[in-house]
This record gives C-alpha cells, sequence and structure tokens, in this order.
C-alpha cells in the first residue's frame, strides 16, 4: 500500500507557502490572506507548538485553502497531523521506519530526498512525487536536471532557501511540479499582521506557472 498520489495537490498552482507560525491567531487570516492572492495550497510546519492547532483551525475555518502538515520526522506525527486535519504530510528527510509508515498514511505523502540513493529508494517503495529538500544547499537546479534523465519516472517538489529570484528557473524544469518557499510571509509582516501586503506577494507567486 502506498499513501494516495499527490500530483492532485498541484493541478492548480505551483506554488506552495511553507509556513512557520509562532501564533495560532495568525493562521486563519494568513490562510485567507493567500487565498485571496491565489495560494490556496499550503504546508504548515511542525517547528512551533502553534503549529497543530494551526493547522486544525485552518482547516475548520478556511476550507477553500488546502492545509498539509510539514516537517514531520516521525511516525507519530502522522496521526497527529491527520487528526488536526492536514490534507498532505511532507517531511524534511526520509529514513526507512518514516519512509515505511509513510506508506501506509490515508493522505497524500510527500517524502524527502537529499540524494539519487534516497530518490530511489524511495521510488521502490512506490512514492513518485518527492519533496528535494534542502534544494538551494544541496544540488538545486543542477541537481534537478541531473536526476532528470536517469529517474525520469520521479516528479520533485523543491523547498529550502527558494525565493520569488529563483523560482522560476525551478518551474522551468520537467520533473518540477511546484516549489515551496516563504517569501510571500515576510517575517515584518506577518509580525504586524499586514495581510494587504501577504496577499499581494500570493498574487505575485500565483502568477508563476510551471
Amino acid at each position: 500500500m502506498v499513501a494516495p498520489n499527490p500530483k492532485l495537490l498541484f493541478a492548480n498552482t505551483a506554488v506552495v507557502p511553507v509556513l512557520t507560525i509562532e501564533r495560532v491567531e495568525d493562521a486563519v487570516p494568513l490562510a485567507r490572506a493567500l487565498a485571496a492572492g491565489g495560494l490556496n495550497v499550503i504546508e504548515v510546519t511542525l517547528r512551533t507548538d502553534a503549529a497543530l492547532d494551526a493547522v486544525q483551525a485552518i482547516a475548520a475555518e478556511v476550507p477553500e485553502t488546502v492545509v498539509g502538515v510539514g516537517t514531520v520526522t516521525q511516525a507519530s506525527d502522522i496521526a497527529f497531523a491527520f487528526s488536526a486535519g492536514a490534507k498532505f504530510l511532507a517531511t524534511p528527510g526520509t529514513p526507512p521506519a518514516l519512509a515505511t509508515a509513510l506508506s501506509k498514511a490515508l493522505i497524500p505523502v510527500i517524502p524527502s530526498c537529499a540524494t539519487v540513493s534516497e530518490a530511489m529508494a524511495l521510488a521502490a517503495l512506490g512514492f513518485s512525487v518527492l519533496k528535494f529538500f534542502p534544494a538551494e544547499s544541496t544540488g538545486g537546479i543542477g541537481f534537478l536536471k541531473a536526476i532528470g534523465a536517469p529517474l525520469p519516472e520521479l516528479s520533485f517538489f523543491p523547498s529550502g532557501g527558494i525565493d520569488a529570484g529563483t523560482a522560476p528557473a525551478y518551474l522551468a524544469l520537467p520533473n518540477v511540479i511546484a516549489v515551496g518557499g516563504s517569501w510571500m510571509v515576510p517575517k515584518d509582516a506577518l509580525a504586524a499582521r499586514d495581510f494587504s501586503k501577504i496577499t499581494a506577494l500570493a498574487r505575485a507567486a500565483a502568477a508563476l506557472r510551471r
């Protein structure tokens, strides 16, 4: 058994905001601001105590947004994310035990790789869409170009260090299905709750296409 294929998640988007939410009260207005700008698939990382509560709030109050959980690092995270309402899961790396647990998930999974061997191991388990993280410091566009010929069946969701300037070059690659980034949610704008600025940056990001 392999978790549902995540390709449908990216059918109408090429950019996925990767969010670290410190305050639960920011979750719903942030998701609404991003959706207003055309970005309605988001990944909330499990890097703060507020993360799962933020996911739960977004899932309940912003139905137009597909909210996923990132930074899944252990099998127990899967059940917590699912219970919070996550619609997909993503990892920063995927050791064998975690990969096995993810293959049994009931929602789409984007397991991460940083090497060709890791990509091949995940492909052998039936995963066809992989996160490439941290993209910019692990070979970037050159890695994805090189891996395309020997592993043409794989699609990638690169994330880590990508910004508005580099995203178009990633999206031009045939094996890149979408990119993840946080540039559309500047820390100062979120701290000031300047959601109109976030919507404007989201609108520019949403205009990027594969």
